[in-house]
């Protein structure tokens, strides 16, 4: 049995990097955690039909730089950037530091595996059939150029009493392939029957991994390997002789 790991935690250091970019030691470790899922879920909540994709902070001395990633900038900015100033402000005062927030907009949200969960999860809250949605989405994700697209919802589907798990996948999603890109969602959605888990995932090629260089200080880096010797010049190509042709016989 395959064992279920996070697609992005997988690729870490390898074709993925991390969404908060910042080291600290043991004692402020937790406190600086604490303070990022104060932060997601308090932009979150303030932007809730912002379509939100994700949310990367990059921390200095005494800075914080937050940037959203979103499919409707024009929510987040506001009229006259009246709402980003706001949140701006509330950010600082929750840090106590120094907020700069960038906004960058996502032009294809169909290639978005987290704007495809929470896109399902509002349509199973408006009592939209499953399986319509997720022949749906995945239908409208294969045109956008995905190269494979995968949709799984579970809990109590239809009104059902006893939970269940369905899911629709198109094209190939190699979870166990390295350098393939894959993007994860997921999202909840809560009827009034229970909440519905929603999960996305989204193939879109594969990514060469950049070659690894050996540094001076690493083991067995000093010492070099002497240079090659040149090759010689390769020997001049012969010329063909050219045999004088015979005069023509000229009869007596």
């Amino acid at each position: 049995m395959g064992q279920k790991v996070h697609p992005l935690g997988f690729r870490l250091g390898f074709v993925k990097t991390w969404n908060a970019k910042w080291y600290a030691g043991s004692k402020n470790y937790p406190i600086l955690l604490k303070e990022d899922v104060a932060i997601r879920s308090g932009i979150r909540a303030r932007l809730r039909d912002a379509a939100i994709s994700r949310i990367e902070i990059e921390r200095s001395t005494n800075q914080v730089t937050v940037t959203i990633h979103t499919a409707k900038p024009g929510v987040v900015i506001g009229k006259g950037g009246a709402k980003v100033e706001e949140l701006r402000q509330v950010l600082g005062k929750t840090t106590g530091k120094v907020v700069k927030v960038n906004i960058f907009e996502v032009r294809y949200p169909e290639l978005d595996a987290m704007l495809i969960a929470e896109n399902v999860a509002q349509q199973l809250e408006r009592r939209v059939s499953f399986r319509k949605v997720l022949k749906q989405t995945v239908l409208r994700s294969m045109k956008s150029g995905a190269k494979g697209v995968r949709v799984a919802v579970a809990g109590r589907l239809g009104g059902a009493e006893m939970s269940r798990r369905e899911w629709e996948r198109e094209g190939r999603v190699p979870l166990h392939t390295m350098r393939a890109d894959i993007e994860f969602g997921r999202a909840i959605a809560k009827t009034t029957y229970g909440t519905i888990g929603v999960k996305a995932w989204v193939y879109k090629g594969d990514i060469e991994p950049a070659p690894r260089q050996v540094t001076q200080n690493a083991p067995g880096g000093s010492t070099s390997r002497p240079a090659a010797p040149p090759l010689p010049p390769p020997p001049p190509a012969p010329t063909p002789l050219v045999t004088p042709s015979a005069p023509p016989a000229v009869g007596v």
